[in-house]
């Protein structure tokens, strides 16, 4: 069947297969290494944790998910950054073999979530927006009934639960009732809960969302631990620091489309300038001062209570304000974020 050389043949065959079937490829790759044929250059990348193209759900005539196409590569926290509204959750919903796609390509672990979902989710950690914990059960027992879920055994269990509260920072709390948590406690413990079947994804739909500033900053330590260890994490958050300290790459979505996709670092390279310059002039409109500032910035964003100068020295422009005879009655420099590039690209704010 194949003809010239059959080295030749078999690896550009094997090449082929990778770029349209990458889990298949693998196992193609393997047999031609075994052979000899296969040299150390033609090695595949790891097959990616989820893949999806053209990904599009529809809830009768509405789409809250429009097209999409994203990869998510082993080990790697990625991230969907968007308002409420933008399709994050729907698509977290498909991704955990919670709802059907209505058209596109799905793949979760190598296996299409519509013939394998059952498999697909033993091997999820899922911590929804809203906690589904048994408030009248102590901690431990949460695990445990948890645990069983996955048919592991008891004893097995208990060293998870000890070790996930211990990570959770809760192990003082662990015979204690969930009902006298803190909020902030709560989230510690669905994601110690999310991880007792030692999950290969675990996806964190708003985890942080009704949390008070310490609370986040604790729970981001916890993820960034998870992170460290290899765990691969899919993150939905409207929070723009939380994207940009917890993810490796990220997608920006709006009305059910990503509008970019990048490191966070990079997105605000491409899409902002080093540093914004944030005017604010009273109750009055700010619609009438920007004009005088257009030579100044490279773009001005008119908000209802502010101006935001997008520059490469926020210092030296507000000294030009200054010296052209305005006096904001405050104003901030500061570095630009992913709420700059959200607001570029789309013209509103992440809190719209």
């Amino acid at each position: 069947m194949l003809k010239g050389s059959p080295e030749r043949e078999l690896k550009e065959f094997l090449k082929a297969v990778r770029l349209e079937f990458e889990g298949e490829g693998q196992v193609l790759y393997e047999l031609g290494r075994k052979r000899g044929v296969v040299d150390s250059e033609s090695k595949l990348a790891p097959a990616p944790i989820v893949e999806c193209r053209d990904l599009v759900k529809r809830f009768d005539s509405f789409a809250a998910v429009d097209g999409i196409s994203v990869t998510v590569n082993q080990g790697e926290s990625f991230g969907f950054l968007g308002p409420n509204g933008a399709g994050k959750t729907s698509t977290m919903r498909m991704i955990s073999c919670m709802s059907p796609a209505s058209e596109g390509y799905l793949r979760v672990l190598g296996q299409d979530p519509e013939t394998h979902g059952p498999e697909i989710r033993s091997r999820l950690g899922l911590v929804p927006q809203e906690d589904t914990l048994e408030l009248e059960l102590s901690l431990l027992d949460n695990l445990l009934i948890y645990g069983r879920y996955f048919d592991l055994p008891k004893k097995e269990i208990l060293q998870r639960a000890d070790r996930l509260l211990d990570f959770a920072q809760l192990t003082d709390r662990k015979h204690d009732k969930v009902d006298l948590l803190s909020g902030g406690m709560r989230r510690r413990l669905t994601i110690a809960r999310a991880l007792i079947s030692e999950p290969d994804l675990l996806i964190l739909d708003e985890p942080t969302t009704g949390l008070d500033p310490q609370a986040r900053h604790l729970l981001w330590d916890r993820l960034y631990r998870l992170k460290s260890d290899g765990v691969t994490l899919i993150i939905t958050t409207h929070y723009m620091d939380e994207a940009e300290q917890l993810c490796d790459r990220l997608v920006v979505m709006d009305h059910g489309h990503i509008v970019a996709e990048g490191a966070p670092r990079q997105l605000i390279e491409d899409h902002s300038t080093p540093e914004v310059l944030e005017l604010r002039f009273g109750n009055v409109g700010h619609e009438e001062y920007s004009a005088g500032f257009e030579d100044l910035a490279e773009r001005i964003e008119v908000l209802p209570d502010r101006l935001l100068l997008y520059v490469h020295d926020g210092d030296e422009v507000l000294s030009a304000v200054h010296s052209r005879g305005h006096t904001p009655e405050r104003s901030l420099v500061r570095r630009s974020t992913l709420e700059d590039v959200f607001l570029v690209l789309t013209g509103r704010t992440l809190v719209d």
